[in-house]
């Protein structure tokens, strides 16, 4: 069902497609979204502003609905301070995940909380059914909005695995079944379907970007971010900002070398994805949908499960000091498109498998879970039209595969 003009003009013309152009509001949301609440005077430190300018910038922001002041903090001497935040209702954008196994619409807003979520599994991602999932969930979503909160919708940001034609188990090209992809432009269809701007990504980079702006990954300045979907992929942070290469395809972490059982060159996208995990079901006739639609699924196939993680960990233990060993990374963070408990499960196994290892000439880095998890490349794709309208541009230049 398409949008109809009353629809699209309620999300066009709202505040948040206007965006904020001057350098210093930006500055200042920047800031209080990297640092939380905090404030005036303390803002005015770390931007390096005057008082009165931050004063005079967050009135008008206040004005605008962007930002909001807290509750007053009483000291032990002199006036209580007001925190200034980001306005939850200040903005909102779709975030919408295309993946080779499942697609996810989420509604974030300005704080990255979610409002609302579709989501839809399938064995091949037919383009008419990707399509119709958006326009339906676009749809119902801004119809069940107030019309003051759907005109702050600033855009659709997509996160999707690079060439997403081609499957990276097909070592001879691209797959029949992902053809039709070839040729599609997906941010003119999308912008058509929503009446939106639409913006690109990678889907590990997008993951890597949500657990930068709101996860754990906020504790750390450079560290590699590894996402296992049905397809592990990654994405690189340094200096405090995700980088994303002169192509868009940096922290293609999944293209790292591997050794197969055979002593063959693999990649380890073929030996530390979903993908073996389902290939092990369907050798025994179980379901492989029940992974990505039932959590719970994941205890109950245990004996499955098990063997899996040992080699997932194994391979991502060699694969962080790989990439340790061309730049000095601080932290090695890992989630995926599973439940938090087997997420856990594997980081310690990494962190034990990374503690056997040969690192003569290395500093082993740390190894951490991430925090955001499977919504993670929605939520990453939702924070880019947001990023671009409201902060600063900080991304270092739009990597793998992950599903």
């Amino acid at each position: 069902m398409r949008m109809d003009d009353a629809q699209v003009r309620s999300i066009s013309t709202g505040l948040s497609q206007k965006g904020v152009r001057d350098h210093n509001a930006r500055l200042l949301l920047s800031l209080i979204q990297r640092h939380g609440a905090m404030p005036a005077s303390d803002l005015a430190k770390l931007a390096g502003l005057s008082p009165p300018t931050v004063s005079s910038i967050l009135r008008r922001l206040e004005a605008e609905g962007l930002v909001e002041r807290g509750d007053p903090v009483r000291g032990k001497v002199g006036k209580p301070s007001i925190p200034i935040g980001l306005a939850a209702d200040g903005t909102f954008a779709f975030g919408l995940k295309i993946g080779r196994r499942s697609a996810e619409l989420i509604l974030i807003d300005f704080h990255g909380a979610s409002r609302v979520e579709r989501q839809i599994a399938y064995a091949t991602p037919e383009p008419e059914t990707i399509f119709s999932f958006v326009q339906d969930g676009t749809f119902s979503i801004v119809d069940s909005l107030p019309a003051d909160l759907a005109g702050r919708i600033c855009g659709v940001g997509v996160a999707t695995p690079f060439e997403m034609w081609s499957r990276p188990e097909n070592r001879t090209g691209a797959d029949p079944a992902f053809a039709r992809w070839w040729d599609i432009d997906l941010r003119a269809t999308l912008g058509e379907l929503t009446g939106l701007p639409v913006s690109l990504m990678n889907d590990a980079t997008a993951a890597c970007q949500a657990e930068h702006t709101y996860g754990r990954g906020r504790a750390y300045r450079d560290y590699a971010y590894f996402f296992v979907g049905a397809f592990v992929g990654g994405g690189i942070v340094l200096n405090n900002a995700v980088y994303e290469g002169r192509q868009g395809n940096a922290g293609a972490l999944g293209s790292l070398r591997s050794i197969g059982p055979n002593g063959e060159s693999m990649q380890l996208v073929d030996m530390a994805s979903i993908h073996q995990l389902e290939q092990r079901l369907r050798e025994v006739d179980l379901d492989t949908r029940q992974l990505w639609t039932d959590p719970d699924s994941w205890q109950q196939l245990s004996r499955y499960v098990d063997p899996w993680l040992g080699q997932t960990a194994q391979e991502l233990a060699k694969a962080a000091l790989s990439t340790c060993s061309v730049i000095d990374f601080e932290a090695i963070l890992i989630d995926g498109a599973f439940p938090e408990p087997i997420r856990d499960a594997l980081v310690d196994r990494v962190r034990r498998y990374v503690s056997t290892q040969d690192t003569r000439g290395l500093i082993p880095p740390l190894i951490a879970s991430g925090s955001i998890g499977r919504k993670a490349r929605a939520i990453g794709a939702a924070t880019r039209p947001i990023a671009a309208q409201f902060m600063l541009q900080t991304a270092l230049s739009a990597g793998d595969d992950a599903d």
